[in-house]
């Protein structure tokens, strides 16, 4: 029997599949649970039309994600890192702390999607892999200087 699969069915195909499966299978399984319509003309001409609509609306979202792309690598961002004396960094500049300072540009990026292989604790210039979709990245320019830490007062032996 000839069937259209209306999601993506584990070791069958994926979803817009056309195939040929045997009758059981498809009477008994893919139709009852809506997995699969029968491929009769008119599903056919259905499942063309969708395919054209998901192209114009894949091709605008791609245009939408080029544009960003190119928005972000323009940003330039810029942190401070405290430094002891002896140029030792106390913590760390991680994701968080980057979707922070991109907000603050008018970029609302989630933390996970800033792509780090370990926190920043060294000053000087970084690049940062921003995720925006399956097929696009950015690279943005991180910017951090070293903030000397002030000196632990000390109690007066005075008084």
């Amino acid at each position: 029997m000839k069937i259209i699969l209306l999601s993506d069915v584990e070791r069958v195909g994926k979803q817009g599949d056309v195939l040929n499966v045997r009758d059981g299978f498809a009477r008994n399984f893919l139709l009852p649970k809506k997995k699969a319509v029968t491929a009769t003309p008119a599903e056919m001409k259905r499942l063309e039309d969708t395919r054209k609509h998901l192209g114009v609306r894949q091709a605008r979202l791609a245009k939408i994600l080029a544009d960003k792309v190119a928005a972000l690598e323009q940003v330039t961002l810029k942190a401070e890192l405290r430094v002891g004396a002896e140029g030792k960094a106390f913590g760390a500049i991680t994701n968080a702390e980057i979707a922070e300072l991109l907000a603050a540009q008018s970029f609302a990026i989630d933390k996970h999607d800033i792509l780090l292989e370990d926190a920043i604790k060294e000053p000087g210039v970084h690049d940062i892999s921003v995720r925006l979709g399956p097929d696009a990245k950015a690279v943005v320019k991180l910017w951090v200087t070293a903030q000397e830490a002030s000196p632990a007062p000390t109690p007066d032996t005075a008084g």
